[in-house]
């Protein structure tokens, strides 16, 4: 039973492979430590899970409370409703058991008989020996991930670039990797340059016998290299008995030629984008506008140009207004050239978030998974949409599908733990949290929403430690240094509150401070004349927290005031 994909019960229908519950078709909100639970429990029905167990498999032999378990299963009983009890039996002293009968299955409908395979393409090596050059190999690996992902959503999923990448240079064998990530198939493959000239090896590898079911060499001038992905692409799809979608078929035929300037330029570019510093994505805007400059036509690098300013509008970096207009303008230039890639329409959904155009952010987020479900920053950016709608349940399935399709990126965990906060679900968020941390210990968001939970749970002392370390860990970034400042506000010191302030409006003098950042400290410090001030001004820029103003509870004392009422009417929001 435990290689089922779905299980059955009651109402309830429980995606194993992305950690979902449905209800009567809609998702139900479950924590992913929650959902772990369920699974073991649904994988043995009738039988006793003991605690141990449990413990063992679900937090991965960490040291954790029973205390932990109980919250868990104290919220699947929640999560099931009425039926709760009657689903999870209690077996004192020992553990869990699931009484109600489950029909387990492979498929997700049961007159359904398509199955999606899963793959990961590993880092292909840079035979080149020559660490410049790691940019070209580490550039392939991400645009076959790309175009494997566009032959056949319903059939076909790609793990995403990061996860993937953390294979690089392993010593793992193709068993454990295709375990680690759930993967059916692996791609590895082989780069190697000379002058305009390249040499890619590429082999696919079963992962449940370690099979070679297909490998060939192909060498090829540069601008030829859209044609090359496009045959290593029809090949693995033959293999593995995936229909290429029509407009997907006249694509890889049609492949066109690209400037082996801007194509380098390009994967440049995305080398230094996937780096998210602020420094790598000034030098990514360099790249792509090059890019442009040699190869005017070259759809992807204008998606890579958009992409690369919502990332700087995200970091703090760049005015919010400025960069969705500059995001779109690129967006809508890359669909014009080719409206089939999903990444333009995601970006044109992230920039209509920040611009307050809820339908039209949910229809080009749609279109984006709809033209390539494996792309995890769809899901992610879709994820806070749903939030924004207040989709909780929605929004918590869309988290999960991003965490499965990145599994070793801390992003997807981090932003679950700030959906499962702006749900009201503060221990669901510190243990998602903590997971971050022990993934990165210098995340310095996941020690925010560490503290913003924790100051919810009115554990004062705890979120100020929090609060500090990011502070700290981040050199003292603006957005940090606010949640300090309301963090000491709340505990009653305010003297400490005000210090921060003050050195926040030095900062801004100098570099980019959002409104919002001085609107949070003020509503801390109860002076909510000079909250709502800051709050109109971070409404005018569009500041990237203006869309959640109505569910973050830490804006909770300026819900009753009238002037609240009036911003969200503005927003759109309720």
């Amino acid at each position: 039973m435990a290689d089922a994909r779905f299980y059955r019960f009651g109402p309830f229908r429980f995606d194993a492979a992305g950690r979902i519950l449905f209800r009567d078709g809609k998702a139900v909100p479950l924590p992913p430590k929650a959902a772990e639970t369920l699974l073991v429990l649904v994988e043995h029905p009738g039988r006793v899970v003991e605690k141990s167990e449990l413990l063992k498999t679900v937090w991965e032999g960490a040291f954790i409370e029973e205390g932990s378990l109980t919250r868990s299963i104290s919220v699947l009983r929640k999560a099931l409703g009425a039926g709760g009890p009657q689903y999870i039996a209690t077996i004192s002293k020992r553990g869990y058991r699931f009484v109600a009968p489950v029909e387990s299955g492979g498929e997700e409908e049961p007159h359904s008989a398509i199955r999606k395979v899963m793959i990961a393409v590993l880092p292909f090596q840079n035979l080149n020996n020559d660490k410049s050059q790691e940019y070209f190999s580490d550039g392939l690996t991400e645009e076959m991930i790309t175009q494997l992902g566009r032959l056949n959503p319903e059939r076909l999923g790609v793990i995403a670039r990061t996860s993937a990448m953390q294979y690089k240079s392993t010593g793992k064998t193709i068993e454990q990797i295709g375990r680690e990530l759930r993967v059916a198939y692996v791609l590895e493959g082989s780069a190697r340059r000379e002058k305009r000239r390249v040499r890619i090896t590429a082999q696919l590898i079963q992962v449940s016998d370690q099979t070679h079911l297909w490998a060939d060499t192909y060498e090829r001038d540069l601008k030829d290299i859209l044609r090359l992905q496009s045959e290593v692409s029809q090949a693995i799809a033959e293999q593995i008995q995936v229909q290429l979608l029509p407009f997907e078929q006249k694509r890889l035929k049609t492949a066109r030629q690209v400037n082996p300037t801007a194509f380098e330029a390009y994967l440049k570019g995305r080398y230094l984008w996937n780096r998210r510093s602020h420094d790598d994505l000034k030098m990514s805007l360099r790249c792509f506008h090059r890019a442009i400059k040699t190869d005017p036509g070259y759809a992807a690098a204008y998606a890579g140009l958009a992409d690369t300013y919502l990332s700087l509008l995200d970091g703090g970096y760049l005015l919010p207004l400025a960069a969705t207009a500059k995001a779109r303008e690129a967006a809508f230039k890359a669909l014009s050239i080719d409206k089939e890639l999903a990444e333009p329409h995601v970006s044109l959904g992230h920039a209509c978030l920040h611009d307050f155009n809820w339908s039209e952010a949910e229809t080009e987020f749609r279109r984006g998974i709809d033209l390539n479900p494996s792309y995890s920053v769809a899901h992610f950016y879709y994820s806070n949409y749903l939030v924004i709608q207040r989709r909780f349940g929605e929004a918590m399935a869309e988290a999960q599908r991003a965490r499965m399709l990145d599994p070793a990126l801390t992003a997807p965990v981090a932003n679950l733990a700030a959906i499962l906060f702006l749900a009201g679900d503060y221990r669901g968020s510190i243990e998602q949290s903590q997971r971050v941390l022990a993934m990165d210990p210098n995340n310095a968001r996941a020690y925010e929403d560490l503290g913003r939970a924790y100051e919810q749970l009115r554990d004062h002392t705890t979120a100020i430690t929090a609060f500090r370390k990011a502070v700290a860990v981040s050199k003292r970034f603006p957005g940090y240094l606010a949640s300090l400042s309301h963090g000491y506000a709340r505990a009653g010191q305010k003297a400490k509150a005000r210090a921060l302030l003050a050195e926040l409006k030095r900062k801004a003098q100098k570099e980019y401070v959002s409104p919002f950042a001085l609107a949070l400290v003020y509503t801390g410090l109860d002076d909510f004349d000079q909250a709502f001030l800051w709050l109109e001004k971070a409404f005018v820029e569009r500041s990237n927290a203006v869309p959640f103003v109505h569910v973050n509870p830490r804006l909770a004392a300026l819900r009753s005031d009238s002037r609240f009422k009036a911003l969200l009417e503005r927003i759109g929001v309720s």
